[in-house]
């Protein structure tokens, strides 16, 4: 089976499994990153596009949130995935390293790419987080989760080891400042950079207005 057939192939599964979710992380968030990573990579230039390609459309083939925070989970089922096309090792086991190491786990805790092509999925999937569909995604997860919308007298907390992030239960608006405010300074390339400070922006203003508006006070 040529690239373009896999790639194919695995969108429609994808659209199978993915189509519905409601927590933010449907067919449309793959769809988002696949085309944001494509994006970035024409723009940055001299690497495999079907890895990055195949990374962008399983890195959430089972994302540790749905598994207990397991994330051993998404590697298995990657190569469980690929084992049927006939996909040399070298950049079969790409694929699944950007599976294994493209989430994040804490701002306190290095997540480091081990290609180029990772590192740009890894770019297009915190894009994803950010700004105005990471405004949307975030309270989209939240509210799947049952947690508040905002408790002021729970601080947010810099998760220095997985354990911890994975753990927590704070309201929505402390993932603001235990995740996305930080995903700006995390990006690794210069495309995602100049993308990234634009998302950052809208989110600090929607954090601006939150606060107004929580105050419930007419200015």
């Amino acid at each position: 089976m040529i690239e373009q057939e896999i790639i194919k192939s695995t969108e429609q599964y994808l659209i199978e499994q993915f189509s519905g979710e409601s927590t933010g992380h449907d067919w449309y968030h793959i769809r988002r990153v696949w085309r944001l990573s494509k994006s970035i990579a024409e723009k940055e230039g001299d690497m495999d596009m079907f890895v990055v390609e195949m990374g962008a459309l399983l890195h959430d083939i089972a994302d540790h949130k749905f598994y207990d925070g397991d994330d051993k989970i998404g590697p298995i089922k990657a190569r469980e995935y690929l084992s049927k096309f006939e996909i040399e090792d070298a950049r079969l086991e790409k694929i699944i390293d950007i599976v294994k190491e493209i989430s994040f786990k804490g701002m306190g805790v290095p997540t480091k790419m081990s290609s180029r092509e990772g590192e740009v999925v890894q770019d297009a999937d915190r894009l994803d987080a950010m700004g105005a569909i990471g405004v949307a995604r975030t309270f989209a997860y939240g509210g799947s989760k049952g947690r508040t919308i905002y408790d002021p007298m729970v601080k947010p907390v810099c998760h220095t080891s997985f354990a911890a992030y994975k753990m927590s239960t704070a309201p929505t608006i402390n993932h603001f400042y235990e995740k996305l405010l930080g995903l700006k300074d995390r990006l690794n390339t210069d495309t995602g950079k100049i993308e990234g400070e634009r998302r950052h922006l809208f989110m600090e203003e929607f954090l601006k207005n939150f606060y107004q508006d929580w105050d419930a006070i007419v200015r």
